[in-house]
């Protein structure tokens, strides 16, 4: 079904790298079931998946279906593009560039998907009033931290108060580039503002990997439809080294165990906890981490398949006892 459906619904993806698949597989799991989406907010992988979905469903373009296939078309095994010396090209942009993959190749996959789609700037995503009334009208927000104001930033709300720019002139591609900037992974994306100034944007789950509140009313009112968040956080046994790879080295010196636990809290804590809270795992669909790793860029179209049918059967349970009213009810009802 199409965004036609007639029960809108606004998303919030994680993060998670090559397991964005299973964020797919719920998302087409909640078209399947007549959800039609009005606004997608996304970190990192998250926000690659957003784009497209929001690009896509803007004007009804994809189905379910399309949404599928165009995931599984992602060209993963390429978007490790280091330098062009054999072996070493990693390693030699990790010291030269403070990165071990330059992130072109996937800029220039999802630049080039998205104008398909007839999006090149946030200015081509604006909701109309009546879709969106009194209320902010981009349907795709994209979270990354600016390291040089440290703080989290979600684009293109804060292109005018931060940076100084016209959010409607402002290039979603780059957007995504910066919010999938793994440290030590991808190079950092570079935003010159209005002023001259150059701010270092990242990806933004260092900050916060599952930002659900994304799209909560700046009123305090009731919403008037549902946000779901829809999150693949890495299994956090299996240490830093699932979420950084860079860092896996520090796991073979016993000396180094406890900063390892304590990067690993700083970028999942502030997510774990917030999903320990009520209103927050109520309307949230976790999909089971399996034994994909965040960056297996070389995993089998099978092990795929696998990960995305998790999703589905993920947002299919969460549907099964999902009570819109009970929930406002409990949790939201304010008048």
């Amino acid at each position: 079904m199409n965004s036609n459906g007639s029960k809108p619904v606004d998303l919030v993806l994680s993060g998670g790298g090559v397991k964005f698949i299973g964020l797919v597989g719920a998302i087409v799991a909640l078209m399947d079931a007549g959800y039609s989406i009005r606004r997608v907010s996304g970190v990192s992988a998250g926000s690659i998946v957003a784009a497209i979905l929001a690009a896509g469903t803007h004007d009804g373009q994809l189905t379910g279906s399309d949404v599928k296939e165009l995931a599984f078309s992602v060209p993963l095994n390429k978007w490790r593009d280091a330098g062009t010396v054999p072996l070493l090209g990693a390693a030699w942009g990790l010291v030269r560039d403070s990165s071990m993959f330059r992130g072109d190749v996937a800029y220039e996959w999802i630049r080039s998907e998205l104008n398909n789609l007839g999006v090149v700037s946030f200015g081509d995503l604006l909701l109309d009033e009546h879709q969106v009334p009194g209320e902010r009208r981009d349907k795709l927000v994209v979270t990354v931290a600016d390291l040089t104001a440290a703080q989290l930033v979600r684009l293109p709300w804060d292109y005018r108060r931060l940076y100084g720019l016209d959010a409607a002139e402002q290039s979603v591609a780059e957007a995504v580039r910066a919010s999938m900037a793994i440290p030590f992974f991808y190079r950092p994306v570079k935003l010159t503002a209005a002023s001259g100034e150059t701010a270092t944007l990242v990806d933004g789950g260092v900050l916060s990997n599952f930002p659900i509140d994304t799209f909560d009313r700046p009123d305090g009112k009731a919403p008037r439809w549902p946000t779901f968040g829809i999150t693949v956080l890495p299994r956090l046994n299996e240490g830093l080294g699932a979420v950084m790879p860079a860092f896996k080295p520090l796991r073979f010196f016993e000396q180094t165990a406890l900063l390892e636990g304590l990067l690993t809290t700083i970028l999942t804590g502030h997510d774990q906890t917030h999903l320990n809270q009520p209103w927050v795992s109520a309307r949230a669909i976790p999909v089971e981490s399996t034994d994909v790793g965040v960056l297996d860029f070389d995993i089998s179209k099978g092990r795929l398949e696998q990960l995305y049918d998790k999703g589905y059967e993920a947002a299919q349970e969460f549907l099964s006892t999902w009570d819109w009213q009970a929930y406002l009810k409990r949790f939201r009802w304010a008048g």
